[in-house]
């Protein structure tokens, strides 16, 4: 049986291929942008007959600097595009067994795009992934 902590960790895994990206599976309590991590937000159980599989949701949050204005909603963009090289979902979805610990997982959709100012008081750009994995 998988647990939420090893689909947490191969989430984070995958997020490790964006150069310039930190990556965590766990929400950090001083976070330095930019920087991804996995937020655990549900699990639907058994989704196949006889505990066959379990969905689990999962929002990824993306934080960037914003050192300027255009600067930093280019970088995020470049996270949000789901074709180019810094493309978080295509990060995300770079291995879709997440090491054998998944039978599938998609990024479903992009959203909360905008500022978010953290506890040191500064202002940064945020977005959020919310991803479905299909795990036994």
């Amino acid at each position: 049986m998988t647990t939420v902590s090893e689909l947490r960790a191969g989430i984070a895994t995958n997020l490790g291929s964006v150069t310039g990206l930190r990556a965590y599976a766990y929400v950090p309590d001083d976070p330095k942008p930019p920087i991804a991590y996995v937020i655990p937000t549900g699990i639907s159980f058994d989704t196949a007959m006889g505990r066959g599989a379990d969905t689990y949701s999962f929002t990824v949050k993306v934080i960037v600097g914003r050192w300027n204005e255009r600067t930093a909603q280019n970088t995020l963009d470049g996270y949000c595009d789901p074709t180019s090289s810094t493309s978080l979902k295509r990060a995300i979805q770079s291995d879709r067994q997440l090491g054998g610990k998944a039978f599938d997982l998609r990024v479903q959709s992009m959203s909360n795009y905008g500022p978010i100012v953290l506890d040191d008081g500064i202002t940064y750009l945020t977005a959020e992934f919310a991803v479905e994995v299909i795990a036994s």
